[in-house]
């Protein structure tokens, strides 16, 4: 036998069980919102003001979207109730208004540490973007061609490209490693200090032919001075003049192999085996670069080893 109101209070337990199920979900879907909103801040360098912008427009969004969307599953829970009581009609106020204030659970703090090794990561990342962008364009690019056209000259000689560092000293660098093959042992400090000492010793030979870049005049003796002293002090470049220097320093014919014109051999005069070089024009972004050369048949000694 029922009791009277029996029938009455179980859909009022079910709409307040609706109710509470929502706001649990609510609440759950405001959670993983923000968690993905920091995964999504953390995929972006601090740096890159373009990207952080278009992230901030992303979340502002998203956000506005999640409220509008609750607000709406509200509306409608309370539209499935045609006659609210007072009461209930209060509940539900009162827990769209809890759902408004509810403190997200903030992310985890990040120590100082966590933050330098996530930015250092951001910043490798986007440093080998920018490497395999750079590497894509090269297939193309100046660089490329040039490479492959260099490589076919040697290859007719039986020779190949060795690659020298490109860190101011290349020219002499490649001047070293060409010497080794003839079993001389000059390193490229003493080959700067025997340019520069010759250079001095023959200023006529060298000093109409070096301008102030700024006037367009003739170096004065001071300028010339100070030029010297760059090839045996500093990284300076070295040039034709340079090779020039050291092709009567060594008496030996220097070659250097291009690409579109035909190669230039200093020093002529003198009998022995030329070094041979090769000069890239669009090897690196800092502008010339010299490479040495080895036989090409070094590749197969080197692959069967």
């Amino acid at each position: 036998m029922e009791r009277p109101g029996e029938e009455d209070d179980e859909p009022a337990a079910e709409e307040g069980d609706a109710l509470a199920l929502l706001i649990r979900r609510q609440r759950k879907e405001k959670r993983d919102l923000q968690a993905k909103i920091q995964g999504m801040k953390n995929t972006v360098p601090k740096n890159d003001k373009k990207r952080r912008k278009q992230l901030t427009d992303s979340i502002a969004k998203l956000e506005a979207d999640l409220e509008q969307n609750h607000e709406e599953e509200l509306k409608k829970l309370k539209e499935t109730v045609p006659e609210q009581s007072e009461e209930d009609s209060a509940a539900v106020s009162m827990a769209r208004l809890e759902l408004e204030n509810t403190q997200l659970v903030p992310p985890p703090r990040i120590s100082k540490a966590q933050k330098r090794r996530e930015k250092k990561a951001a910043l490798e990342k986007e440093r080998e973007e920018r490497i395999a962008e750079a590497e894509i364009e090269n297939l193309t690019g100046a660089r490329h061609l040039e490479s492959q056209k260099l490589a076919h000259i040697l290859s007719t000689r039986q020779l190949e490209i060795k690659q020298i560092p490109s860190d101011g000293h290349c020219m002499y660098r490649a001047i070293e490693d060409q010497l080794k093959e003839q079993q001389n042992s000059w390193t490229v400090a003493t080959l700067r200090a025997q340019t520069a000492e010759y250079m001095r010793t023959h200023v006529d030979d060298f000093l109409p032919f070096l301008t102030n870049p700024n006037t367009g005049d003739l170096y004065s003796h001071d300028e010339f001075e100070k030029y010297c002293c760059d090839i045996a002090n500093s990284a300076a470049w070295g040039g034709q003049l340079e090779l020039r220097a050291l092709s009567h320093i060594l008496q030996t014919p220097i070659e250097v192999v291009q690409m579109d014109s035909p190669p230039i051999i200093v020093g002529e005069e003198y009998s022995r085996k030329p070094l041979i070089l090769v000069y890239m024009k669009h090897a690196y972004g800092l502008g010339e670069h010299y490479n040495s050369v080895k036989p090409l048949s070094d590749i197969t000694t080197d692959n069967e080893s």
